[in-house]
């Protein structure tokens, strides 16, 4: 041993912290390069070359209301009232949740365009969605952690981490969420599960979640005091949906100006069947509504059907991650807080969009499932190995719909 104090000696190095951040950085990357890849192979819808670099190419149509919320705030009107051949339904920004622009808006405050500042938000939630993955993975360099990384980065649906949508932020929000559980932290569960349910309506699953804790986190504490951390948690994250409530409240005047347009211009009120709602998704013709001028590319012409396997992916996923979750619960006859908490998430997020009708955006949704690479490490790499490759597939013909204007 040599002479140093104990606290220099158990202090980790600059350098060691460096390399564990490393891998993090490198995936985040590699996400972008290949998401860049994907851009140049595509076209966008007006027959033009895609421009990944600028923030045309990563808006889309319901970016536009996000923006629009960072830059005035919430509105809703007739849509008659300013568009007379309009049909006679509501029209606005109400149906988008608040946490995103109110980031756009925050990050903007320093002198950026919010253009930019949302692509900045969505940029760095997506580093930070690895780094906390990271941390829930042990920080640990392995061939499981390393393909699970992997699948990370060509993740079902994952091109809409690097778009103009709140998706990064709230997979982020619910990673903290999953990572507060793990250490038994109720504030950091709690502000994860807030935020989460803030950016999106599917982020309110962290609600159950929470509530559920009390059976399997918290461990350390008796079974009051673990019910109630597990209340106040879901309580917390259930105020994020009533902020946004309040927040279009405030604009509108209404508490129900969300569900209103929801039902008035989307069609999207009360529980739906979900396996008719999986095959309405399964079925929608994106290709023929919104298929791109001139002549196509490869790539975007074998992927005009491709919210199709789409679904079948992300449904293997689910039921790998559910089976891992089993085989684990038999072998050590228990789970982590944080693999019961992503085991949770991943079929609450696959669930949610059918039950409440989001028959044309749960292909964007469902990539909040990222959660469950919590449980990929503990998967045969004769099971991570096919999946990467399914998954990188997947991730250009997805990618290049999203580039061509063909998904909104």
């Amino acid at each position: 041993m040599t002479g140093l104090p104990l606290s220099v000696r158990i202090r980790p190095s600059r350098r060691a912290w460096l390399h564990g951040l490393l891998p993090p950085v490198v995936a985040w990357l590699v996400a972008d390069l290949i998401t860049w890849l994907v851009a140049m192979a595509s076209i966008a819808g007006d027959g033009s070359k895609v421009a990944f670099w600028s923030t045309a190419g990563r808006r889309r149509w319901d970016s536009e209301h996000y923006l629009s919320i960072a830059k005035t705030g919430y509105e809703m009107f007739r849509c008659r009232d300013r568009y007379p051949d309009f049909p006679d339904v509501v029209c606005g920004n109400v149906a988008w949740f608040p946490g995103y622009p109110m980031l756009v808006r925050a990050v903007s405050a320093g002198g950026l365009s919010y253009e930019i500042s949302a692509v900045v938000v969505t940029e760095a939630c997506l580093f930070g969605c690895f780094a906390v993955l990271w941390c829930l993975l042990g920080a640990r360099l392995t061939w499981a952690t390393g393909l699970t990384l992997a699948i990370g980065v060509v993740f079902p649906g994952g091109i809409y981490f690097h778009a103009m949508f709140p998706i990064a932020a709230g997979t982020l929000a619910l990673l903290v969420c999953v990572a507060g559980v793990k250490r038994g932290s109720w504030v950091l569960a709690a502000a994860g599960g807030f935020t989460a349910a803030a950016c999106h309506l599917v982020g309110a699953v962290a609600v159950g979640m929470l509530l559920l804790s009390a059976f399997f986190a918290w461990q350390r504490d008796g079974w009051p005091v673990r019910v109630a951390k597990a209340g106040a948690c879901a309580a917390v994250a259930g105020c994020g949906v009533l902020w946004a409530k309040w927040l279009m409240w405030q604009a509108t005047g209404r508490w129900d100006a969300y569900e209103t347009i929801q039902e008035s211009s989307y069609r999207q009120s009360g529980v739906r069947q979900p396996f008719e709602e999986m095959r309405n998704a399964y079925d929608f013709p994106f290709g023929d509504w919104y298929r791109p001028h001139g002549s196509l590319p490869w790539l975007v012409e074998h992927s005009l059907g491709a919210h199709r396997s789409q679904l079948w992916l992300n449904a293997v996923f689910l039921l790998l991650v559910v089976a891992t979750a089993i085989v684990r619960l038999f072998r050590r006859r228990r789970l982590g807080a944080e693999e019961w908490a992503a085991l949770i998430l991943t079929a609450a997020i696959f669930l949610l969009p059918f039950f409440a009708g989001a028959d044309m955006s749960w292909y964007r949704n469902h990539a909040q499932m990222f959660v469950g690479l919590v449980l990929v490490p503990y998967m045969s790499r004769w099971v991570q190995v096919p999946l990467l490759a399914l998954c990188s597939v997947q991730y250009c013909l997805l990618g290049s719909m999203f580039f061509a204007g063909v998904l909104v």
